[in-house]
């Protein structure tokens, strides 16, 4: 079962999953922050807290017990230090630990995406967390072993225990925002929440799991619940206000419940009721988390419209909404195939020579409302890039320990808008680049101070946009590359095609970008400078990107990776060979002409070439590489286009030009998808097939 199979029979599932995740890494930047600091404040404490204490209920509520102990031992840890200015404990141990219970929790969590069994156990990692909690607070490890019954968060509403006398009766009524879907989802975790603090529970409509119409019920009607606490109001004002995408809540005292909530009680062993007792306690100090709570829910309004007989929160109108990723996609294609049938019809061969006025008028509004609802779901789409290079802290903040490197990661333009396919594709590149960067291009300390640089080194990674594309530079100030060297690789392994001193230096480091090029002498566990860099290469091509790197030797490396916003709609070129027409992407273009036959030179291999202001560039017939039949084989009867795969320069020749367009990329049929060099094809007016043309592995060595 894939995994959007698997999460759309599991809504609630994805729900988890989807919260998780995001806390964990708000967490994990977090801690990395701490680190730096040397130090937790009391905001990064409450934080940290609130985040596993999350994570303890809701992973609780979906019956992850593993995931359910190891939280609630951090929240553990986190509350003693909380309630304990004084307490002497070390900084970095407890980052250490906390940071190793982060992957175990993302390990389980990949699983539960991928529908496999999630239920290893941490039991050595709770163990080191107790018994630091042990030793810094001075009590035995028997002492604060709590354990948590996670029958609790089993929610029904025939659920009875034992109620203490004087509790006061409750009705609340929640109305969730619109079009925030999943109300019954949402619903039962308002109520999981309620049960930490409240005693007897019941609420309208019942089988709210079980039956999905109910979303149609709580959407329409609110969702209703009945319970008897002993808290403050304001307590259970706060623990509902956590609640996503909460529209408002009618909070009000009764007298009794409806007659058909007949409470019938269960008398409970005094040792079972002592137990529950000390896991509420254990579970949340509720006059604290009051105070945690105001400081942390965004986008919550916590004023009070006072009413003798009942109040109402409403909440602020929140903006956002969450879509799942496939939706985004089917919307896309939608309207690229709207994009095509517009075309088709304003620009149909039967309208030609037709005085059609009002048919112009009415194509050419069309077209501006297709144009807009195209940049519309484009910009959906676009995620910033902070989230991808927030990542990168933990792998250096890692590497720098393994290898007893001081490494600062400096992050520029991480608010720069990308694709969110482009984003997915871009981060294990990027993990690679900068793993290489520390392990082979950083000196160790000793090594920068005998050079005379500081001790500290930097790895600067920016984002910026650059016209259609994006650019995103990892540049660090190490060792640089050894040009010499790689030269002398790439003689060994006879990939030379000219005369060696004809090579620039850009084009020498691209050697590195071939699969198997190393100039280590041994590997390391982390790939080296050079090891998978093709894999690197193919990863950025994949979307369209294209990869340049420069070096100076012993002051360091630049690798700058161009790629486009957006793979679903691009600006092309069209050009005619033969029969056949190809888009050439225009960011990849630099200047096309007509040539002369003088201009042309032919090497003793038979390649032709031409000199352009002083410089020599290959000539690339396109015909010959696709094994086309043309009429056009006299360079004076065609065009040459130069176009730039950001580490060469070449000159396509084709039969003309046919004009620049947008084009809706659709992927290559699967019988001409071995051919290199092309990238995609689209649908023209007519409802001919053309290829587009992949400048990267047109020109990749190869």
């Amino acid at each position: 079962m894939s995994e959007n199979e698997f999460f759309s029979k599991e809504p609630m599932l994805e729900l988890f999953v989807f919260e998780a995740v995001q806390l964990i890494e708000q967490l994990e930047e977090l801690l990395i922050e701490v680190e730096k600091n040397e130090a937790f404040d009391s905001n990064c404490v409450n934080d940290v807290f609130r985040i596993m204490h999350t994570i303890k209920g809701s992973s609780a509520m979906m019956m992850y017990n593993n995931l359910t102990t190891l939280s609630h031992s951090i929240e553990d840890l986190f509350g003693y230090i909380r309630e304990n200015n004084d307490a002497n404990y070390n900084c970095g141990k407890i980052v250490d630990i906390v940071l190793r219970a982060v992957d175990f929790i993302k390990d389980q969590i990949s699983k539960i995406q991928a529908g496999e069994n999630a239920e290893d156990e941490a039991t050595d990692l709770i163990k080191e967390i107790k018994g630091y909690l042990s030793e810094i607070s001075n009590k035995p490890k028997e002492v604060i072993q709590a354990k948590i019954d996670t029958s609790k968060f089993d929610i029904s509403s025939n659920d009875v225990v034992e109620t203490p006398e004087g509790l006061r009766k409750y009705k609340v009524k929640i109305m969730f925002q619109d079009g925030c879907m999943m109300e019954n989802i949402r619903a039962f975790s308002v109520v999981h929440t309620l049960k930490e603090l409240v005693f007897d529970i019941y609420f309208e409509p019942q089988d709210i799991i079980e039956n999905e119409s109910t979303s149609d019920l709580i959407r329409e009607n609110g969702f209703i619940i009945y319970f008897s606490t002993n808290k403050t109001e304001e307590t259970i004002q706060t623990c509902i206000n956590q609640a996503f995408f909460l529209e408002s809540f009618l909070l009000e005292e009764i007298l009794e419940f409806p007659d058909k909530y007949t409470v019938t009680k269960k008398i409970v062993e005094k040792e079972a009721e002592a137990e529950v007792a000390a896991v509420a306690v254990d579970i949340i100090d509720v006059d604290k988390e009051v105070e945690l709570q105001k400081q942390h829910l965004l986008g919550l309004s916590n004023s009070l419209v006072n009413d003798k007989e009942s109040k109402q929160v409403a909440t602020k109108q929140q903006n956002l909404i969450n879509v799942n990723l496939t939706k985004l996609d089917m919307l896309m294609d939608l309207v690229g195939e709207i994009v095509i049938s517009e075309a088709m019809v304003t620009k149909n061969p039967d309208l030609d020579g037709l005085q059609l006025d009002n048919f112009t008028k009415a194509a050419r509004q069309l077209r501006k409302l297709t144009n807009e609802l195209q940049d519309i779901v484009m910009s959906i789409r676009m995620l910033p890039i902070a989230a991808t290079f927030h990542k990168m802290n933990r792998i250096v903040r890692d590497m720098s320990k393994k290898l007893d490197k001081d490494v600062e990661l400096v992050l520029i333009g991480e608010e720069t808008e990308v694709d969110k396919n482009i984003i997915d594709n871009i981060s294990d590149p990027l993990m690679h680049l900068i793993r290489n960067a520390i392990d082979h291009g950083i000196e160790s300390k000793e090594q920068r101070l005998k050079s005379g640089k500081p001790g500290k080194s930097s790895i600067i990674l920016e984002a910026k946009n650059s016209g259609g594309d994006v650019w995103i530079t990892v540049k660090d100030d190490g060792n640089g590359l050894d040009k010499q060297r790689i030269m002398e690789k790439a003689k060994q392994k006879m990939l030379l095609t000219k005369p060696e001193n004809e090579y620039s230096d850009s084009e020498i480091f691209s050697f590195i970008l071939l699969p198997g090029f190393s100039t280590n002498e041994k590997v390391s566990e982390y790939s080296g400078r050079g090891v998978g860099m093709d894999v690197v290469r193919e990863n950025i091509e994949k979307i369209r990107g294209s990869i340049n790197i420069d070096s100076i030797d012993k002051v360091g490396t630049r690798i700058s990776i161009k790629i486009p916003l957006t793979l679903a709609i691009i600006a092309g070129m069209m050009v005619k060979v033969g029969r056949e027409k190809y888009i050439i992407p225009i960011t990849s273009i630099r200047q096309s002409f007509k040539p002369k036959a003088d201009q042309i030179i032919v090497d003793h291999e038979g390649n032709e070439l031409i000199m352009i202001r002083g410089q020599c560039f290959c000539i690339v017939r396109i015909h010959n590489k696709f094994h086309l039949d043309t009429q056009v084989t006299n360079i004076e009867d065609g065009i040459l286009v130069v176009i730039d795969d950001g580490t060469n320069l070449v000159c396509l020749f084709a039969d003309e030009l046919v004009g620049e367009q947008q084009v809706v990329v659709k992927p290559v049929p699967y019988y001409i998808r071995k051919v290199k060099g092309l990238g995609g094809c689209t649908i023209q007016v007519d409802g001919s097939i053309s290829l587009i043309i992949d400048v990267n592995g047109l020109l990749a060595r190869g």
